[in-house]
């Protein structure tokens, strides 16, 4: 699959690494002793155990390494075989997530839960070198991304008409000695090329494309933002584009009638109205097969076409040629007008940069072209306009429609100190923001450059059907020159079987197969780019049609990464606000995640707070503050406990955080604190359950936690304390059972898991490291998304399936019936120009599903 975002980058790590701290190196995992302060943050690169050692936190909270967060600070620093690095905190409260404490690192209190954390030695890691210790990579998918971390070169094949020919084109060019690669995608006209050269290739690319198909021109691609103007009329100068061809077809068709209708009268005055409705129709036809046929193009589609019906005069039978070139000319302007329209629908869906901005110049608005615009520049975005470029807002307030990049329907608020993402759309209020990243970083032209890239990375499917057609066509043309011959020497009637030949002929061409294949994945990636659903390729629909089970990560994926109060249960004869004004007070000047919490959750209910009198963080237990209802304890069950605390009252919780309050000496309740499970995460499992996925879930949460999870939302299988060398010996025990594997994570700290399933999907609204990392990328952290994107990838296989099928069984048919003497030219074409037009109506449709 995709190639990750992490880097093959294997180094040497010295004993003294410049962090501050004593290291005490292992062998494989190596172990470091270090000793923090609360607020450090270790800037090591390296991965630290800190098994042996108690750590005191500066909000006062004693953290340690075993058990259940009772106690004692402790550090737990894994380092995977793909030399990432995980942090596991402990916290004195029995807190659930691996948030920041200020320390810097990731903490998971009273659950084990593991987060990986990136290194901040500057280095991508796979494959770690440490101290002679090499670590062996994990077992990664196939990389088939050509041109990640590789400098492409872009043009554009303006005039491209056949996508045979394309193919042709593309073998041509990938067999220069200057380029290591090429890749012709017809769909969006582009010619991809890595080369080895510092020479000036276009002139050689155009010269190839011409001998190929003469009116192609070749010019390198415009990063500029098409202008308005031109997407707006792009329908309206249909007409005028293909003007010509529809007045040779009317010309034709009256010369067609013309000459019917005098054919049994005035045969020559018929013949003269057949043969000029002919050249009217078929001069360029028969004028480029004569071209090509000195290029050695002995297959090309308008050779094969001119040979038909030149067949048909010979033979006496000139309605039949005139009336095929009719047909002909009809089946290539809508297949034409066909591919330009799903191609225009799609390519305009994605390519939402912006032509120009309105930047603010003091007092004055300026427009100015959008690939001009820098960082710091303050730009204007009215009511109804797209946010152009990624930036800040500064100044005002809105509400902003994300759909066009998310696929999230509702509206989100926004204000000052927000980051707006381009291709969202300002729905209300006036908006300056300040530009964070200039166009070419910006969203809009990363989401268009993926769909491009993503349109490049071809599917099996397509690969054989483009080894097929090199072997049909010569395979039909043979089987034409045998039923010319063959037949007519044993029969003597060689007319009829000239006749037959010549039909074979006219459907040899494999135009419809080679088109709807691709073309098919193209309207695929364009569904999922609407809805907010990034797939690298076809060949990761491709992959997603043969999943099985799909495993999720639980922070950020399943839930919503963030900590809510959701209990405050009060101890007999203590009302809920009272008990968490209590806590809250306690927690004013933490500024730990959970404490923030509480204090949230009581400004929220409007609670009147005051500072406590005095307040004094036990190391590693919890706090003890005077407040003016007295003495408060706030911390875990052997905090209480240790201050001999009766506990008969508390209940422990199912699934959360807690923390357990005592005033005066005597319990006075605990408050639970999670992780918000995500709205859609039950309807998402539940639409895979429908699609017959089994679903896992992979967490270093502790055992009861995950399953409470699990269980709410209707997961099969609950994976719990998993470090992230056992979550990637859990997915591949996984996909051994079901088959392939999808894995849903954050992009970044599940790097291990994402690298070893079938397929990588990041959660993280569009993230860059997100981007980079997977197979496919929800722009939004919506659960819909899992089987929106499953549903996609199915039907688009299925449509690509059909259009196969349906081509080869038309072109097969209508040989049978040629053979049986019951198939004409008419059908022929059918077989060729109105099949390839069927299938490219049929490969749309995927854009138009709901």
């Amino acid at each position: 699959m995709a190639q990750q975002a992490v880097n093959k980058k294997v180094y040497q790590e010295q004993s003294k690494c410049g962090c501050g701290h004593s290291h005490d190196h292992g062998a494989h995992g190596q172990t470091h002793v270090h000793t923090h302060g609360h607020g450090e943050v270790c800037s090591c690169g390296h991965v630290h155990d800190a098994s042996e050692h108690e750590e005191t936190c500066g909000n006062g909270h004693h953290h340690e390494q075993e058990g259940n967060g009772e106690g004692g600070h402790h550090h737990e620093h894994e380092e995977d075989d793909s030399g990432e690095h995980h942090h596991r905190h402990e916290h004195g409260h029995t807190h659930e997530h691996g948030e920041e404490c200020g320390c810097g690192h990731d903490h998971d209190h009273g659950h084990t839960h593991e987060h990986g954390e990136g290194c901040s030695c500057g280095h991508d890691h796979e494959e770690h070198d440490h101290e002679g210790h090499r670590h062996e990579p994990i077992e990664r998918r196939a990389e088939n991304h050509a041109f990640d971390h590789v400098k492409k070169q872009v043009y554009i094949l303006e005039n491209l008409g056949c996508a045979n020919c394309a193919a042709k084109m593309e073998r041509k060019i990938q067999e220069l000695p200057q380029v290591d690669y090429a890749n012709i995608i017809y769909a969006t006209k582009q010619l991809q090329v890595v080369t080895n050269t510092s020479e000036e290739l276009l002139p050689v690319f155009q010269e190839i494309c011409s001998s190929i198909e003469e009116e192609v021109t070749v010019t390198k691609r415009d990063r500029k933002p098409a202008a308005k103007s031109e997407k707006e009329t792009g329908k309206k100068s249909r007409w005028k584009e293909n003007q010509k061809d529809f007045i040779e077809i009317g010309a034709g068709a009256v010369f067609f009638i013309a000459g019917k209708l005098t054919e049994q009268t005035n045969s020559m005055l018929s013949f003269a109205l057949f043969l000029i409705g002919y050249l009217i129709l078929g001069r360029y036809v028969l004028l480029t097969a004569g071209k090509n046929l000195f290029k050695g193009h002995v297959f090309d589609e308008n050779f094969l076409m001119s040979i038909a019906t030149l067949g048909a005069f010979v033979i006496g039978d000139y309605p039949e040629a005139l009336g095929v070139m009719i047909f002909y000319r009809v089946g290539e302007l809508f297949e034409e007008i066909a591919v330009a329209r799903s191609r225009s629908q799609i390519m305009e869906a994605v390519d939402m940069r912006p032509e120009v901005v309105n930047r603010v110049n003091g007092q004055a608005t300026e427009v100015i072209p959008a690939e001009d615009a820098v960082i710091g520049d303050l730009l204007l975005v009215r009511p109804g306009d797209r946010i152009p470029l990624d930036g800040t807002i500064v100044e005002g307030e809105s509400r902003i429609d994300t759909s066009p990049v998310t696929g999230e329907p509702v509206p989100v608020a926004a204000s000052a100190g927000d980051a707006v993402t381009s291709g969202c759309v300002n729905t209300s209020g006036l908006l300056k923001i300040r530009v964070d990243k200039v166009l070419e970083d910006s969203m809009v032209t990363r989401i268009l450059d993926s769909v491009e890239n993503a349109a490049a990375s071809k599917p099996k499917i397509d690969r054989f059907i483009t080894r097929f057609s090199r072997i049909y066509t010569p395979f039909v043309v043979a089987l034409a020159a045998a039923t010319a011959i063959l037949p007519s020497l044993v029969t003597g009637d060689w007319n009829y079987w000239v006749y037959t030949a010549l039909t074979f002929l006219v459907i040899s061409c494999p135009c419809a197969l080679v088109l709807s294949v691709p073309l098919a994945f193209f309207s695929g990636i364009g569904a999922g780019s609407k809805r907010g659903i990034l797939f690298k390729g076809g060949v990761a629909i491709e992959a997603l049609q043969g999943v099985k089970a799909i495993v999720m990560d639980k922070t950020g994926t399943i839930t919503q990464g963030n900590f809510v109060v959701q209990k405050v249960i009060p101890a007999d004869g203590i009302g809920e606000e009272e008990l968490l004004a209590w806590a809250a007070e306690c927690e004013m000047t933490s500024t730990h995640p959970i404490g923030n919490s509480i204090v949230l959750a009581a400004k929220e209910k409007g609670i009147s707070l005051s500072r406590p009198d005095s307040v004094e963080e036990i190391s590693g237990q919890g706090i003890r503050a005077e407040l003016a209802d007295g003495t408060m304890l706030c911390g875990n069950r052997k905090f209480l406990e240790e201050q001999g605390i009766d506990l008969t009252q508390y209940e422990d919780a199912v699934y959360g955080t807690e923390v357990l309050l005592a005033r005066n000496g005597r319990f006075a309740g605990h408050i639970v604190i999670a992780d918000t499970i995500k709205a859609d995460a039950a309807p998402a499992v539940n639409a895979l359950r429908k699609l017959g996925i089994l679903t896992a879930m992979l967490t270093g949460d502790a055992k009861k936690s995950a399953e409470s999870v699990g269980k709410e939302i209707g997961i099969d299988e609950v994976h719990a304390r998993l470090l992230p060398q056992n979550k990637v010996e859990e997915l591949q025990k996984i996909r051994s059972q079901h088959g392939s594997v999808m894995f849903v994570g954050d992009g970044i700290n599940d790097a291990p898991v994402l690298a070893g399933a079938d397929v990588g999907a990041a959660m993280g609204s569009g993230a860059d490291a997100a981007i980079e990392a997977a197979d496919v990328v929800f722009m939004t952290s919506s659960m819909a998304a899992v089987p929106e994107s499953l549903k996609i990838a199915r039907m688009t296989g299925s449509i690509a399936k059909q259009n196969v099928v349906f081509a080869l069984v038309v072109k097969a048919l209508v040989m049978i019936l040629g053979l049986a003497g019951m198939a004409n030219m008419w059908m022929a074409v059918f077989a060729d120009t109105g099949v390839a037009m069927i299938c490219i109506l049929n490969s749309i449709r995927i854009l138009y599903k709901k």
